[in-house]
């Protein structure tokens, strides 16, 4: 890819250029769950400036690239990518969820001009919590190690086996749509705090909570662009050469 056009796929952009995910994180564009959109089309969606977008794009493309900022996954083995996610977007999961849900109960406690937005919030973040929760163990306890077996099947190390369920896409298939239920409910929190918009009389720990939800989205729109866009299609892509030969 040489140059950025309405028809070029968002994902297509991040992956060659991963400098480029703080521009459409920062528009507001989609580039994980909804990555295989043209950038008119994602732009249009999120209600940002194309020539703007494109702009920004642009000059982070030809910013020269900072060491250790912005690592080129596609050229990781699928081991190596999936135990990156495990110790950073996993790892930062586990941690991070039950803290929200405490700074909710706290904030909810002690604002109650705000309770039923807060509530509603956390109706969206319970059930996100809920499914993350199960998502991670799925990934953790089936795919990922099976991930990692086929990583040493590619290389010889071992015969190839197929997977329980006949084949690695049909668990992507159910990743997928679970990251898909993760996007609906950021996107839900974002507009039930109309972006997080402090309200006048917020306390430090309600500024907090909204900056706790603002890293979470961020760490998890990461998390799923490295999965959607690089890693489940190159297990696919490996299953299907290992299986042919």
């Amino acid at each position: 890819m040489t140059r950025i056009t309405p028809d070029t796929v968002v994902r297509d952009i991040v992956v060659a250029w991963p400098q480029t995910r703080q521009v459409l994180e920062r528009h507001g564009v989609d580039y994980c769950c909804n990555g295989q959109m043209a950038l008119r089309a994602a732009t249009d969606r999120a209600g940002a400036d194309y020539d703007q977008v494109v702009a920004d794009l642009g000059q982070a493309m030809a910013a020269p690239p900072v060491p250790g900022a912005s690592r080129d996954w596609t050229r990781a083995g699928l081991a190596e990518l999936a135990d990156h996610i495990l110790d950073t977007h996993h790892v930062f999961m586990h941690r991070e969820m039950p803290r929200i849900s405490r700074l909710l109960e706290t904030v909810m406690a002690a604002h109650r001009p705000h309770a039923e937005m807060l509530a509603a919030v956390q109706g969206v973040f319970a059930s996100l919590r809920a499914e993350i929760e199960m998502h991670l163990m799925k990934e953790e306890q089936i795919l990922f190690p099976y991930l990692k077996e086929l990583d040493r099947m590619a290389s010889g190390r071992t015969p190839f086996v197929p997977m329980h369920c006949g084949s690695v896409a049909n668990p992507i298939g159910q990743m997928e749509h679970e990251h898909d239920n993760a996007g609906e409910a950021l996107a839900a929190m974002r507009r039930l705090t109309s972006n997080y918009t402090l309200p006048a009389d917020a306390c430090p720990t309600f500024a907090e909570l909204y900056e706790s939800l603002k890293r979470l989205e961020a760490d998890l729109h990461e998390h799923i662009h490295l999965e959607n866009n690089i890693l489940f299609p190159r297990a696919v892509q490996v299953e299907a050469s290992v299986a042919s030969k």
